[in-house]
């Protein structure tokens, strides 16, 4: 056992926070903040940051926390540091979504080690796949990815079922691209702005086409042009695949987004990318039917497809030093 003084653990867990911070979120909404104390890590959700339309639960955003956590993992990991994770440890306080806990032990070797580098690699990538197949070891080491984090993911293999997602993504698009409500709040996270330091810049999503595919990615067009080129191949035969939870908690939601963020990485590992379909899931009835359908053993959170592509620009990020508490 070695000892690390009080200004090593602060510089660890600042690191932790920092590739936390550098998570996927619902929009770019980056909903957290981070608090150290000592040898102590807390992950604190701003609910102020929530979409009040498309998150109306709150389900996303503890997702995107979940993400968060699992970068924080990964890089102590990566320091060789034991830890320990607390996940909603206090009733009393639903801001605090995870506390983790630096031990003066030195960790063994863990398979969560290889992974930090992808964390600067990952990003979300909306461009046309240029290679839509994968192969069934990357695939088994992402389903394996999400079992590890207490999660379910399903290949969508069957012509059947495939026509179906497709169908529900479709229904789910129109239903909400038809809701005023929707569409402000999508312009309220999509912004040309120079400078802005969250929500969806042009250069991350692609132009609006007639042409969008069997498998529609969401329409950010709405109030400026994407700067990508557009995507105009996305069709069924590409990897599709479900994440799901056994159950549909807030505790459920986190451990999601500690398996996407873990299966997303690992997919970086590997050269591939990943982009998201949530449109069905935020759509109650939509997410009902996409679990009867294609008769899922688990609560459907987020859709993905798999494949590779051109490397996207990283997202923009706040200021770290302004979301940490106890610096």
């Amino acid at each position: 056992m070695s000892t690390t003084s009080r200004a090593e653990q602060h510089e660890l867990l600042r690191h932790a926070a920092a590739r936390a911070h550098l998570a996927p979120s619902i929009h770019n909404s980056q909903p957290w903040r981070f608090r150290i104390d000592h040898r102590t890590l807390e992950i604190r959700a701003d609910h102020d940051r929530r979409l009040r339309v498309v998150d109306s639960t709150g389900r996303q955003l503890m997702i995107s926390l979940g993400c968060a956590l699992f970068n924080a993992r990964v890089a102590l990991a990566a320091d060789r540091r034991e830890v320990s994770v607390h996940r909603l440890p206090d009733p009393a306080d639903p801001g605090l979504i995870a506390r983790l806990v630096l031990s003066d032990r030195i960790a063994p070797w863990h398979p969560l080690v290889r992974l930090d580098p992808a964390i600067d690699r990952r990003h979300s990538n909306r461009r046309e796949f240029f290679e839509t197949r994968v192969t069934e070891e990357v695939q088994w080491e992402l389903v394996a990815a999400a079992r590890a984090e207490d999660a379910q993911l399903v290949p969508v293999t069957s012509d059947h079922h495939r026509l179906e997602l497709a169908r529900l993504l479709w229904e789910a698009t129109a239903e909400q691209s038809d809701d005023p409500a929707y569409r402000a709040e999508i312009r309220e996270w999509t912004s040309a702005i120079a400078g802005r330091k969250d929500g969806i810049t042009p250069q991350s999503y692609p132009m609006s086409s007639d042409d969008r595919g069997e498998i529609p990615l969401r329409d950010f067009g709405v109030k400026v042009s994407g700067h990508m080129s557009p995507v105009t191949g996305s069709g069924r035969d590409q990897c599709l695949m479900i994440l799901g939870s056994p159950r549909d908690t807030p505790l459920a939601w986190l451990r999601t987004g500690e398996a996407l963020q873990r299966l997303w990485l690992e997919a970086t590992r590997l050269d591939h990318v990943i982009s998201l379909f949530t449109q069905v899931v935020e759509v109650p009835d939509l997410r009902d039917e996409l679990r009867t359908q294609l008769g899922l053993g688990c609560e459907p959170q987020v859709v993905i497809r798999v494949g590779q592509a051109a490397p996207n620009v990283a997202t923009n990020r706040r200021d770290l030093d302004q979301l940490i508490e106890g610096m």
